[in-house]
């Protein structure tokens, strides 16, 4: 009989009462705002819509006491997004649940 090995894998999300808030896709479009300093160049990166990232960001900033993202306007050169020391915060936080849930799966595969 041939001996099957198994892999465990999954993907970690951090939810506000049962309501899935945050995921790799939206920490990866903070660090996106963070970098471009513009929702617009960050939503197009990860090729969607405009109102798609505005949403989500939206979304984030009145579920969570301060905000995440704080936009501004633009008018001819276009407006600016800046990642707040909240948001920074939130992303360290994710990436290291993430590592710490990242080597739980190392770990624990070998007993499988």
């Amino acid at each position: 009989m041939k001996e099957i090995t198994f892999k465990l894998n999954g993907r970690i999300w951090m939810e506000i009462d049962g309501e899935q808030m945050l995921g790799p896709g939206r920490v990866e479009l903070l660090e996106r705002i963070q970098a471009s300093g513009s929702l617009r160049q960050a939503a197009i990166q990860m090729k969607m819509s405009y109102k798609q990232a505005w949403d989500i960001i939206n979304h984030l900033n009145s579920q969570l006491d301060a905000p995440v993202v704080i936009s501004h306007r633009g008018g001819k050169g276009g407006g600016t997004a800046v990642v707040t020391d909240q948001g920074i915060q939130l992303i360290q936080e994710f990436h290291c649940l993430q590592q710490k849930f990242h080597d739980f799966l190392i770990e624990n595969s070998k007993n499988v």
